[in-house]
């Protein structure tokens, strides 16, 4: 096809339809999303101010747990207020490149939180299985390297997505059924053959995120068999305390998006608007749990916490 044509079947806009079927409720839909919203972006601002302003916890478990929340923002705010527009306002319309970019954001910080969870995984590891060696092996350079390679092993594996939309002719269809862009939400509007986008989408970004599980439930075997060696029972007690926390936000990210993926691809008999809600659910409760989850199971955070908005005035004269 000649690129003049190729270029007149790209939609100029998308229209984001919403939640099919629940239009008369999507304001009333609107009030838990926006709650939800604002309570991520304030439990997760939390975190990084307490972790920012308090340099005992300039430590690899907390420098991740910062990562983490920043994921968790990009996650939760490149979808969140998009939808609310819509929701409130029927501003479903969004530009071809706005719709890719957000598309490329959300696949991207699902992808890098991935990487942080595996390596808050190592971090644990290293901390219970070779307690001499962390100081060594977790150093602020190897941190920073940590937090690279989740950022370049992300825009890896997602950025070729763009290119294979970019591909497609899309015949002028351009109502996505949805209240974001994701990928193969794009991808099912063209009038082509998507049988690269949906081998690429389903292969690379799923086998990766197969490998950080694998790698994390490897650790936590290591970790287990250590735990179960340690002689005194207090000291298994702590050490199992330690990553309680971490144990529950693997299981409140992974849980959810196995389950979105999988009904998904394969509940055909799910209905849509299921399906879209199930969606936005999961983009705003991890990123709202996880900081409480942080803050109740974390002695220190949950210390720091009450210290600087609680009771301020102590904190002030401590300091």
């Amino acid at each position: 096809m000649p690129p003049h044509n190729r270029t007149s079947l790209t939609p100029a806009t998308f229209i984001l339809a919403g939640i099919p079927g629940m239009e008369k409720l999507h304001v009333w839909i609107s009030i838990p999303f926006c709650s939800m919203y604002l309570a991520a972006l304030l439990g997760n601002g939390v975190v990084l101010f307490v972790v920012r302003t308090d340099r005992s916890l300039h430590q690899p478990m907390y420098l991740f747990l910062s990562m983490l929340a920043v994921a968790d923002l990009m996650l939760s705010t490149t979808t969140a207020p998009k939808t609310l527009a819509l929701l409130w306002f029927s501003a479903g319309e969004i530009s071809f490149g706005s719709c890719l970019t957000q598309m490329f954001f959300l696949h991207f910080s699902f992808s890098a939180e991935s990487v942080i969870l595996l390596a808050m995984a190592f971090d644990r590891f290293v901390a219970i299985c070779h307690p001499l060696h962390y100081a060594a092996v977790l150093t602020p350079s190897a941190v920073v390297k940590i937090g690279l390679v989740a950022l370049l092993r992300s825009f890896c594996i997602i950025f070729p997505c763009i290119f294979l939309l970019k591909r497609l002719p899309f015949c002028g269809h351009n109502v996505i059924p949805h209240t974001y862009c994701e990928h193969m939400g794009i991808a099912r509007l063209a009038c082509a053959d998507i049988s690269v986008n949906i081998w690429y989408g389903l292969a690379v970004p799923v086998a990766a995120v197969v490998v950080d599980v694998v790698l994390i439930a490897v650790s936590y075997v290591l970790i287990l068999l250590a735990l179960f060696r340690l002689p005194s029972r207090t000291a298994r007690h702590k050490a199992f305390s330690t990553c309680g926390s971490h144990v529950c936000v693997i299981l409140l990210f992974y849980i959810p998006a196995f389950f979105t993926v999988l009904t998904h691809r394969f509940g055909q008999e799910v209905p849509p608007h299921v399906h879209i809600l199930l969606a936005n659910v999961y983009v705003l409760s991890p990123p709202l749990l996880k900081p409480i989850v942080y803050g109740v199971r974390t002695q220190q955070i949950k210390e720091k916490v009450v210290k600087v908005f609680v009771c301020p005035k102590s904190h002030l004269l401590q300091e």
